[in-house]
């Protein structure tokens, strides 16, 4: 194994030992299996935040029209880019 630091805030540090404990495991193993989990999703931490900033804007605008969803590529042909 290779020794790494990494800097934790207060909280996550707490909550970390807390985990460890309920489970009766090292924060370094459950380090290492948070670590295992991300590698695994093939997602990156940039996509997980693109993400999320996209959920949370969808439902925040209103055009007034009530057929958006059946005539969007019509709606989008009008706009003329500007």
């Amino acid at each position: 194994m290779v020794r790494i630091q990494v800097r934790l805030t207060e909280r996550q540090v707490q909550s970390l030992s807390d985990l460890a404990h309920r489970h009766r495991l090292s924060m370094a193993e459950l380090i290492r299996r948070g670590v295992d989990q991300v590698l695994a999703s093939g997602l990156s931490v940039e996509v997980g935040r693109k993400k999320r900033k996209a959920i949370a804007a969808t439902g925040r605008f209103h055009s007034g029209r009530k057929d958006v969803s059946v005539r969007h590529d019509h709606y989008l042909a009008e706009d003329d880019g500007g």
